[in-house]
């Protein structure tokens, strides 16, 4: 006797063929960001360990009574260790952000599959290596610096592909919720790396990098498999990326709906999902394949260069509460190393909570700028709060952590996310949608400038005290917002303008 369909089929077969490739494609590139992130975390993690408290642990089983620190791991267990640790963290960011900029640029001209499938398995392996360095007794600080070099360079290939390629898939009309509950991926794997990379950190911390490693190597030969690049591939419809509406976060107004303007070049397809129709009996001419757009055409895109210094100093503020969130609630607050780790998670979660928000009223209003601004704004004085008040009580740590999570990483969410899509499919490109790698590439890789700088200076601030610090980060949120008034500006008056009801924009 045959038994039934299964139930997942049947629910799989019951949606339209568009739904089910656009679902297959969220979380395919969904899980690939989560490999990435779940790939970063470990070195936070296992920085414990290369340079504990050794007196914690017993007597010197060496009797060496004038080494303190006989259970550290050389090269790390000089008094220089923090310094070291800075070397590793900047060897990482500074690659990254340098990487970035050549990163969208390459995207743009190799398939997005072969070009995230092999980021991604060069992603595991050296992120394997660094934790080989356990097993193989590496002592000598250059080979963990080349080995964070090398990652970081090739973990700039996930950024750019995984945003081209939801950007081909998704239209503008919902894309900044969809993107916003998407873009989760980056707190999950922040979260799933801390657990994973915890479970050996004890006992032998080298697994702690391998086992990551072997993840992103697995989930990148996934993505080679079944990952669809564009609508079009697999005969579905492509997305309707302008209306007449609609209003770019470069404050641009699109033209009057055109049949033919809204059909993508990527492809014969029109936008009912049936293949165009060739009145005459002659073969049909292959389309022509678009150019790739230069670097110098991407930050001619109205709204790119503001979007990207915006993006470096929040990313500034995101990515020194990454590194430096823990310790700083073990000093003020003075909860032990795992309390203070746990509690800094919450920071993740207000950013999961946050990128949803951001997503969800830039879509209604249709003011990307705006919404980020306002978050910013309000970030401000919720930092101050939360460096006053926040270590007050448990309950009062949780609240504030949440709060700041979401608005600082509100913003940054929004930015490498729809706005990067927006721009990367603007009107200006005439439907040429190969700048969507480039345009993220920027956008993020002037981000990524303020990453490495942003844990820089809290590590020279400081000593002179914490305040000095969260001054630092108030600062560098007050300049991210000034940085879009332009564009929030032009989004002000087409709301007030004659055309506010359709929320649209003059040409800059």
């Amino acid at each position: 006797m045959r038994a039934a369909l299964a139930p997942g089929v049947r629910l799989l077969r019951a949606l339209p063929r568009d739904s089910r490739y656009r679902g297959l494609t969220l979380v395919l590139t969904f899980l690939s960001y989560t490999s990435y992130h779940l790939s970063r975390k470990p070195i936070s993690i296992v920085k414990s360990q290369l340079h504990p408290n050794c007196s914690a642990l017993g007597p010197n089983p060496h009797n060496d009574s004038n080494n303190t620190n006989w259970c550290s791991w050389a090269p790390f267990d000089g008094d220089n260790y923090k310094e070291l640790f800075g070397a590793l963290d900047n060897a990482f960011l500074v690659a990254y952000a340098i990487g970035m900029f050549i990163s969208g640029i390459f995207g743009e001209r190799l398939p997005l599959r072969y070009y995230l499938s092999g980021g991604m398995v060069l992603s595991g392996l050296f992120t394997a290596l660094f934790g080989l360095g356990y097993f193989w007794d590496i002592h000598v600080l250059w080979y963990f610096i080349v080995v964070q070099v090398c990652n970081g360079l090739v973990q700039t290939t996930g950024w750019p592909a995984v945003v081209a390629c939801v950007g081909n898939w998704f239209g503008k009309g919902k894309r900044g919720l969809i993107m916003g509950i998407w873009n989760s991926h980056t707190s999950v794997g922040n979260i799933l790396g801390s657990l994973i990379a915890g479970a050996w950190v004890s006992s032998a911390w080298g697994l702690s990098f391998v086992v990551p490693g072997i993840i992103i190597f697995a989930v990148g030969i996934i993505c080679f498999f079944f990952l669809v690049e564009y609508p079009e591939d697999v005969d579905c419809s492509p997305p309707l990326h302008h209306t007449a509406s609609d209003d770019d976060p470069g404050g641009v107004t699109t033209s009057e709906k055109d049949p033919e303007a809204v059909t993508s070049n990527e492809g014969p397809l029109s936008l009912s999902g049936q293949s165009t129709v060739d009145h005459s009996n002659s073969p049909k001419e292959p389309a022509e394949e678009p150019e790739a757009i230069s670097f110098l055409g991407a930050l001619r895109i109205p709204g790119v260069v503001e979007f990207s210094l915006c993006l470096l100093f929040a990313k500034l503020v995101s990515y020194t509460f990454l590194y430096w969130l823990p310790l700083y609630i073990v000093n003020v607050a003075h909860f032990g190393a795992k309390e203070a780790g746990d509690l800094s998670t919450l920071f993740d979660v207000g950013g999961i909570l946050g990128g949803i928000f951001a997503g969800l009223i830039s879509d209604y209003t249709g003011g990307r700028a705006t919404t980020c601004c306002v978050m910013l704004v309000v970030a401000a004085p919720m930092l101050f709060l939360y460096n006053h008040v926040g270590q007050n009580g448990i309950g009062t740590s949780i609240a504030m952590l949440i709060i700041c999570g979401a608005l600082v990483n509100g913003p940054y969410a929004l930015i490498t996310t729809a706005v990067s899509a927006d721009l990367g499919t603007h009107e200006s490109l005439k439907g040429n949608a190969k700048a969507l790698s480039t345009v993220t590439a920027i956008i993020d890789g002037t981000g990524s400038v303020g990453a490495a700088l942003g844990p820089l200076l809290a590590g020279l601030i400081s000593p002179t005290g914490w305040n000095n610090v969260f001054y630092m980060l108030i600062a560098a949120d007050v300049l991210a917002c000034l940085l879009l008034a332009r564009v929030v500006v032009k989004e002000a008056r087409g709301w007030c303008g004659p055309m506010a009801r359709q929320r649209g924009f003059k040409e800059f």
